[in-house]
């Protein structure tokens, strides 16, 4: 019997969770079919028919679903993240993604499977988030546990890694999982720490790197369309970049700590708990903070971080990016931003 085939979108969460469904479908015999890279004509065709208010991730996020569309698969994956934590939801877009989508694609041709996604923390390998999935495939309570337990244990070595230094970058364009299975364990096996091996720029006569914190959702900061290819251009320019996704959980946890209360979304507090790790972090000589223009939750976030950025005395920059964000943009301003901290380190 052929494999059925499972359409992931590639936005929004596949770049935080990708290894753990790649690892799922898999292990239920299943075909995981990836969409396309996100391109001018894919997020073309997600602009025309998604709402004018909403971000440019979920008018990314249509444009990949119509390209699975056309791909044939038989169902595509489309997940409701309610929570990943206890009293904290997501952002009201990703509450109602699956009817958003109903919405805009009245035409869509392949069935979604839309599980609500409810849990106390980042580990969403509970049954009862993937019912859905089971009952309209047809698995077994059983081996579907079985199965997301795996998935759950792989996804955890990934999460390592990344807390170790890897980028999201190294692993996100493998859509294999035995290739993303023989890589894992190849970083896992390497002592030598990834941001070592980043381009030196010589300033001044001597060697130097630039140490940055990229602060942004995992959909705007790895979605390498959207944002120009930021991280390569920062790598290019001598600069190791820091994101949040390499901050370990319990030290997020410590920097919430210190609020009264946890903000509204989750993943606004991830990206707060390590902008403040960051912050106070002498290593670290500046901060940016990545945002989509639109964006609810970061309107909130940004203004917090412009703050705090100014009481631990470190450089803070915005970058907003939509559908018509230019590459010279992002270039010229983070070139000013480079230039100035390498300034600031030769006077220091």
């Amino acid at each position: 019997m052929k494999n059925r085939k499972i359409g992931i979108p590639r936005a929004l969460l596949y770049y935080y969770y990708f290894p753990f469904w790649l690892k799922l479908l898999t292990e239920l015999n299943l075909e995981p079919v990836i969409s396309d890279s996100t391109s001018r004509e894919l997020l073309d065709k997600g602009v025309k028919k998604s709402l004018s208010e909403i971000c440019v991730p979920i008018k990314v996020m249509i444009g990949h679903l119509i390209n699975l569309d056309q791909k044939e698969v038989d169902y595509i994956f489309l997940p409701r993240f309610r929570s990943i934590r206890k009293g904290v939801v997501l952002c009201p877009k990703f509450l109602g993604l699956p009817d958003m989508v109903k919405h805009s694609l009245p035409g869509l041709n392949t069935e979604l499977i839309s599980d609500q996604i409810d849990s106390k923390n980042d580990n969403i390998a509970d049954y009862s988030n993937h019912q859905k999935l089971a009952a309209v495939l047809d698995i077994p309570k059983k081996e579907m546990k079985k199965a997301l337990k795996k998935a759950a244990e792989f996804w955890q070595r990934y999460r390592k890694l990344l807390y170790k230094g890897y980028l999201i970058d190294d692993f996100a364009k493998i859509e294999d999982i035995e290739a993303l299975e023989n890589l894992i364990s190849k970083f896992e096996t390497d002592n030598n720490f990834p941001q070592s091996k980043r381009k030196k720029i010589k300033t001044a006569g001597k060697e130097e790197v630039v140490d940055i914190a990229l602060i942004g959702y995992v959909y705007n900061v790895f979605d390498q369309y959207i944002n120009m290819d930021i991280i390569n251009k920062l790598k290019e320019m001598g600069v190791r970049v820091h994101t949040f996704s390499m901050v370990a959980e319990e030290i997020i946890e410590k920097e919430l700590s210190s609020l009264r209360k946890p903000m509204f979304w989750e993943f606004t507090n991830k990206l707060y708990g390590a902008a403040e790790h960051y912050f106070k972090n002498d290593k670290i000589d500046g901060v940016i903070h990545l945002t989509a223009f639109g964006c609810g939750p970061d309107s909130m976030l940004g203004q917090i971080l412009e703050v705090d950025a100014k009481e631990n005395n470190k450089a803070f920059m915005t970058l907003r990016i939509d559908e018509q964000t230019g590459e010279s943009h992002i270039i010229t301003r983070i070139e000013a931003f480079i230039d100035l901290l390498r300034l600031k380190k030769e006077k220091n």
